[in-house]
């Protein structure tokens, strides 16, 4: 089916600490490939491998010093072919990050680049003149901190980095960065993957004015200083849907391929929906609106339904990722009963599911010592939390095991935090109430529903404390039921009560009156 991404979860899985198979501390492509069965047994319908590419390393692969190759810390080309093929014998598609904005400032491009205004590349980046004294040209901010122009003594000039310094921004208004990205584009199609997911897809293109962006007067001070300016001119310019145009129709030369684009700005709905209206931009939009650190209520869920109700595009939807706080954490404060139910309130919703690793396991946010962090936005951005490296700690595979069977060596990367061994994976096999056998039961029965997989998605009404929805397709309708209050509330619905219950948990039950759930129950039921 062409559409085999419309209503599909995905599996998201960062190499780095997946599994490590030859002792380095480092997890690499063939322990993604040794866990493949693991991932199918899911049920999930693919995977997205975050960057596996040549790079310094300075960003942790986002950071690219040549697209068309694999890091060897990582495996080889041959590596990635072989897991490429082993993940579609078992029905697994398989989406890769692209990061296009930026690219390493070690990248050969940027290199010839910089030595001079006058090569054939000179325009190939974002550079720009000082001011008369010397400063910037213009006050926008990098996301990890402090201007987002850095000086170049050889070209005496300014460059753009959206980021670190280590990674300037490609020049999308130069027609053969275009047609380069497109190439590499083409480059992994012809591999055989089957799409992209585009790392900031609206930053590719700048306002050339390079016009200051005004402030955001926000009542509170932000934790990051670019939170204080509106992002009017360094990002999503209308003329940045012309290139994603241009990708769409790369992609549909190759058949049943997909684009999920990250799309971060304010407010982030109505820019995602943009992002994918048809019929020629990206096919979904990976959303942050779960993530934003808002509390998990209701009404949280029942608005990112509300606002794709009537939008033509397709919406994509995730509690957790390798960039926030894990979502047991963020989201359910520690509680694995909350945790479970905000896990299957996922899994029903309208729209692709993003499933980060761990997330089936109920992993809490790691602990790692300041002594111990490796990213650059943690260290920059430290006020007591892990910052990103909380949620990019080891996969614990075995309880019984000090690195959790996640390396052979006595350390890794970062610190398996002892506090995931007891929820390793072996350990919640044999546990038929754990959370990876509720993850799933619940994507199985999504699996087995048109309804729950593209139905539309209708809210029911119900007590505060309780997100309740239905998902209607053509010959199904299927009702949802998630006590996120810890609150024990009985729901009247003879519709569900005359219905078959499809999935129960958390001591929930089905009467002819309605639905019982105690705090943290899940109802699904077919009406």
């Amino acid at each position: 089916m062409a559409d085999w991404w419309r209503g599909a979860v995905v599996y998201q899985i960062y190499p780095r600490s997946f599994l490590d198979t030859n002792g380095d501390g480092v997890g690499d492509l063939p322990g993604v490939r040794q866990r493949l069965d693991y991932v199918a047994a899911l049920g999930v319908d693919a995977i997205w491998l975050s960057p596996f590419y040549r790079s310094p390393m300075k960003d942790f692969g986002y950071d690219v010093s040549d697209y068309r190759d694999v890091d060897p810390m990582f495996g080889a080309l041959a590596d990635f072919d072989a897991l490429l093929a082993e993940a579609h014998a078992r029905g697994l598609k398989v989406i890769v990050d692209q990061v296009w904005s930026h690219s390493s400032d070690q990248h050969p491009w940027f290199i010839e680049s910089s030595a001079s205004r006058d090569n054939p590349r000179a325009d190939w980046y974002v550079w720009a003149d000082a001011q008369p004294d010397g400063t910037p040209p213009n006050n926008w901010l990098a996301s990890f901190g402090g201007p987002a122009w850095t000086w170049s003594a050889k070209r005496r000039q300014y460059y753009l980095h959206n980021f670190l310094p280590e990674q300037p921004d490609l020049n999308f208004w130069n027609p053969e960065v275009q047609a380069a990205v497109l190439d590499i584009a083409r480059f992994w199609l012809e591999r055989g993957v089957d799409g992209f997911r585009l790392d900031v897809v609206n930053y590719y293109l700048h306002d050339r004015k390079l016009t200051d962006n005004p402030p955001a007067n926000r009542e509170r001070t932000p934790r990051m200083a670019t939170d204080m300016q509106l992002h009017r001119f360094d990002r999503s310019q209308p003329e940045n849907l012309a290139f994603i145009t241009q990708l769409r129709h790369t992609m549909d030369a190759y058949g049943e391929r997909m684009t999920v684009g990250e799309v971060g700005d304010e407010p982030p709905l109505p820019r995602q929906q943009e992002y994918t209206a048809p019929p020629d931009r990206l096919h979904t939009a990976y959303s942050f609106f779960l993530l934003s650190g808002a509390p998990a209520t209701p009404q949280l869920f029942q608005t990112a339904l509300a606002s794709w109700a009537d939008a033509p595009g397709w919406p994509s939807w995730s509690l957790g990722n390798h960039d926030v706080t894990r979502f047991p954490t963020r989201m359910a404060q520690g509680d694995p009963r909350r945790a479970a139910a905000l896990f299957a309130a996922l899994i029903c919703l309208r729209g692709t599911i993003f499933v980060y690793q761990g997330d089936e396991l109920g992993l809490p946010d790691a602990h790692v010592p300041f002594e111990r962090l490796q990213d650059p936005f943690a260290i920059a951005a430290y006020a007591g939390s892990p910052g990103r490296d909380g949620a990019r700690t080891p996969m614990p595979w075995v309880a019984d095991s000090p690195m959790g069977g996640f390396t052979s060596a006595a350390d890794a990367w970062l610190p398996m935090d002892p506090a995931h061994l007891p929820l390793a994976a072996d350990r919640q096999e044999a546990d038929t109430a754990s959370m990876l056998h509720l993850a799933r039961r619940v994507i199985a029965v999504r699996k087995a529903s048109e309804a729950l997989k593209i139905g539309e998605a209708r809210p029911i009404a119900t007590a505060d404390n309780v997100l309740a929805f239905a998902r209607v397709g053509e010959d199904e309708e299927v009702r949802c039921y998630f006590e996120l209050g810890g609150v024990a509330t009985s729901v009247e619905d003879g519709t569900a009560g005359r219905g078959q219950a499809l999935f129960l948990a958390g001591g929930a039950e089905l009467g002819a009156a309605g639905v019982r759930l105690p705090p943290y129950g899940v109802a699904i039921v077919r009406a």
